[in-house]
């Protein structure tokens, strides 16, 4: 077996590991290694081709490519070894290593003294909507028909529906439309948008694609290949209702209904993992129930914008490096992050307290649309930090910041309180 030993391993080279690689060599780590399945670091980003990326985080804006580069080529000035084309089979805790294997190395074991974990997120198929029909060809996921189209330059269909109003969705939409596609429409289940308004503008109201929301598609027809769709509004339990069903011709469906955290590994590694973002439970230095363990990015919770993922990830790097060098915080108390009026999860889910102020922010996203609202920090009852909205959206993070020296009990709850 390949032996390779360092301070640092990060599993995944997408924005997430690129930015905690980066992280971890500025805070002093001397090895860092990422290792990616892929031939080429860069992640998703690679076929993210249309602009709005680095808004936040660069203050300009950029293609994903040229975001991903950005953070690529400083880790690789930095020294950061990057492993390609290795497939990581197991993570092993107790070790403290990492299981991988390449036709270059055969089976590898790398043993370092924290691990990152950012292995980003996958779609979601149709055998995870089970959509009733037949098995034709030109269903799509719109990440396989944004890869076929943007980097393999394969048109996927001339006549497209889209299922779910998901950003990837949207985006694809428009980029359809600039090839020459027909985008008969995009359903979405929910009375809401799922992805960013901004999309919806940009994507569907510039290029007069219509948006049909509580709807879905009830049938796929078409034997070799998709001819149409049947297509129905739902009630308020989500169910189709008969009377509504229309038929929309069409060769291709493309799906943006969701995405998974890729957390495999996570599990088979007997990580504390959270119920409702799928990902693992993390403080705010990103570290999960194993100490030596850490993970940042879309495999903890579904990011809106890669700019956050990045602010999180160079958090997991900088302390992973911490964790290595000895230098890791020392917590007097755990103080747990909990739901309140419609707030659906939060990111951290526990903060640990030390005898130094920090200042940390906890992402989460709602429940449901509102506008004119507070968004509220309690802890023991009192106040803590509060903000106002002028509106908020489940397609949407949002984000509030504390002072940990204002925690006192056990819990801090976030809440959207409606204004008078």
């Amino acid at each position: 077996m390949f032996e390779i030993n360092c301070d640092v391993v990060i599993i995944g080279g997408g924005p997430a590991g690129l930015s905690a690689a980066v992280a971890a060599k500025k805070e002093g780590a001397e090895k860092v290694v990422i290792i990616e399945r892929d031939s080429n670091i860069g992640g998703i980003l690679q076929q993210c081709i249309h602009p709005g990326f680095g808004l936040t985080y660069f203050k300009e804006e950029l293609t994903g490519p040229e975001y991903a580069g950005r953070f690529g080529e400083e880790a690789l000035s930095l020294g950061v070894e990057v492993l390609l084309n290795s497939m990581v089979l197991e993570v092993l805790p107790e070790e403290n290593a990492v299981i991988c294997v390449s036709s270059k190395n055969g089976i590898t074991k790398v043993s370092a003294k924290s691990i990152v974990l950012s292995m980003g997120c996958r779609e979601r198929t149709r055998a995870n909507i089970m959509i009733p029909g037949t098995r034709p060809s030109g269903i799509y996921t719109a990440g396989a028909a944004q890869r076929l189209v943007n980097r393999q330059n394969e048109m996927v269909g001339r006549k497209i529906v889209i299922l779910g109003s998901g950003d990837i969705g949207m985006i694809m939409a428009r980029r359809m439309t600039l090839e020459g596609a027909k985008v008969a429409a995009v359903i979405e289940i929910m009375d809401f948008l799922a992805g960013l308004t901004r999309n919806k503008v940009q994507c569907l109201d510039d290029f007069n694609i219509p948006l049909k929301l509580s709807h879905t598609i009830t049938r796929i027809v078409g034997n070799e290949r998709v001819k149409g769709v049947y297509v129905a509004e739902v009630d308020k339990d989500k169910k189709p209702i008969k009377e509504t069903e229309e038929f929309i011709q069409c060769d291709t469906l493309l799906l943006s209904v969701g995405l998974i955290p890729e957390n495999e590994l996570t599990r088979k590694a007997e990580i504390q993992m959270n119920s409702i973002t799928s990902g693992p439970a993390v403080n705010q230095y990103m570290q999960t129930s194993v100490d030596s363990i850490f993970a940042c990015g879309n495999v903890v919770h579904v990011n809106d914008l890669v700019d956050n993922v990045s602010v999180e990830s160079i958090k997991a790097g900088t302390y992973a490096a911490r964790y290595a060098l000895g230098t890791f915080p020392k917590n007097t108390k755990i103080v747990q992050a909990v739901t309140g009026n419609n707030v659906r999860y939060l990111c951290p889910q526990s903060i640990n307290i030390s005898e130094e102020d920090e200042k940390v922010k906890l992402y989460f996203r709602v429940l449901t649309p509102d506008a004119k609202v507070k968004i509220r920090a309690t802890s023991n009852g009192k106040v803590i930090a509060e903000k106002k909205a002028i509106r908020i959206n489940p397609g949407e993070m949002e984000s509030i910041e504390v002072s940990t020296s204002k925690i006192s009990g056990n819990e801090v709850t976030v809440e959207i309180i409606k204004e008078a």
